[in-house]
């Protein structure tokens, strides 16, 4: 009788209100083990296939007029995306020990692909930037790419190496601060300052991670804005790039086409957009607007909703990394995942604040939605890395364990000799 009684009592709190039964349920989900799993997985997958939409929409028009067919730089990204998927997989298979052994061979080799941009021949001029690196033809790379990845391994694994010693702040900037400077100043010299920023926000992420003083943190920023400023500064189209930001429609018919473009593609996208294909700024208004500033094109065709839509994907993506890194006990996990989140979170930032006109345009891509191999491929093996992290949260083994067995029982039981001696494929 007494749990009869008792019974209605527990569920009250719920019936009291549908606001506190929904966020019980939202929490409930959120304290899964594979939470994290899920919502890296989720998020990843919806902006692959929506930056595989938006790249076929984006450049066909680019596309039929350099090489006589609307679906060949479409084709091109589709491959990349076949060549990442696999090392995505691969990576999230493989465990801390497996990516620490690899962080120095990831760092040498990209510091070395760095150097060799500088020889006259394999480096590649492209919109006034020497960063790619050509093998002829149509195969070529940018280094500075892989050098993200590259860096985030190497000081997660460097900082995990000297967890006790990180108390003392030189053990928090040697040698972390000498080869991260080597590797930014290589990249700056090939006169990209956005992929700088990227990697001088990883930097900072990571001395913020590993718990450095508030006086060292705060000092690293100024010193980070001194060289960004004297970069800037010192370079006419940087400069005119910057004074154009504090009012793009000044010069609409020349520094200021791109931003005056990429906002008139967003303003008259709505709350809907135009639909997928209609956009009227590739018709060659809008520079780049497969690679840069493809989130001007998605305002335009998909509107306020598709918008926001993307900014909720990367956000999610944002909590499942940062979840990741917060509920592991492994240093290495931590901060590992804690970079890889960071770089993809900075260079988010600073693409979409070009595009609606919050930051200078400094031509970095879109991190899963721009088009272009060389940064789809490290940020795909990241995500994998992500995913080998999520599986290593508490109770996280326990659950796919669980998730695998109805299936391995579905499997067996379509096996099940019948009668006759033979396997029982219960055909319908």
């Amino acid at each position: 009788m007494t749990a009869i009684i008792d019974r209605p009592e527990q569920k009250s709190p719920e019936r009291g209100g549908g606001g506190s039964g929904l966020m019980a349920a939202i929490r409930n989900v959120l304290d899964r083990p594979l939470t994290s799993y899920h919502l890296v997985l989720g998020a990843t997958g919806l902006l692959m296939v929506l930056g595989l939409l938006m790249v076929l929409s984006a450049s066909s028009v680019l596309s039929l007029r350099t090489n006589g067919n609307s679906y060949t730089i479409f084709y091109r990204q589709l491959i990349w995306v076949g060549v990442g998927l696999p090392m995505a997989y691969v990576a999230s298979r493989m465990t801390p020990r497996h990516f620490r052994m690899l962080a120095y061979v990831a760092l040498l080799g990209s510091t070395f692909l760095l150097v060799l941009t500088y020889v006259p021949g394999l480096g590649k001029n492209v919109n006034g930037n020497t960063n790619w690196l050509s093998f002829g033809g149509p195969l070529q790379i940018q280094p500075s790419e892989f050098a993200k990845l590259a860096l985030v391994m190497w000081c997660a694994d460097l900082y995990a190496r000297k967890q006790k010693l990180l108390t003392q702040w030189k053990h928090l900037l040697i040698p972390m601060a000498p080869v991260c400077g080597l590797v930014i100043a290589l990249i700056v010299g090939q006169r990209d300052l956005g992929t700088s920023l990227v990697l001088m926000a990883i930097m900072i992420g990571l001395i913020w991670v590993v718990g450095a003083p508030t006086r060292l943190f705060v000092t690293a920023i100024v010193v980070v804005g001194a060289i960004a400023a004297y970069f800037v500064t010192t370079a006419a189209h940087r400069m005119a790039r910057l004074t154009n930001f504090m009012n793009p429609f000044a010069d609409p018919t020349d520094v200021g086409w791109q931003a005056y473009h990429g906002l008139y593609a967003l303003s008259t996208g709505g709350w809907w957009g135009v639909g997928i294909g209609n956009s009227r700024q590739k018709w060659g208004n809008l520079p780049e607007a497969h690679t840069d500033f493809i989130f001007a094109v998605i305002g335009e065709e998909l509107g306020l909703i598709g918008s926001l839509t993307v900014l909720a994907l990367f956000l999610t993506l944002a909590y499942a990394g940062i979840r990741i890194a917060t509920r592991s006990t492994e240093p290495f996990i931590r901060y590992c995942a804690a970079g890889i989140t960071v770089w993809i979170m900075a260079q988010t930032l600073v693409n979409l604040g070009a595009v609606i006109g919050l930051l200078p345009i400094v031509g970095i891509p879109l991190p899963l939605l721009s088009y272009g191999g060389s940064a789809l491929l490290p940020t795909l093996i990241a995500v994998g890395m992500l995913l080998s992290f999520a599986k290593a949260e508490p109770g996280a083994q326990a659950a796919l364990k669980e998730h695998r067995r109805p299936l391995l029982g579905w499997m067996s039981s379509r096996r099940t000799p019948g009668p006759s001696g033979r396997e029982n494929t219960r055909e319908r």
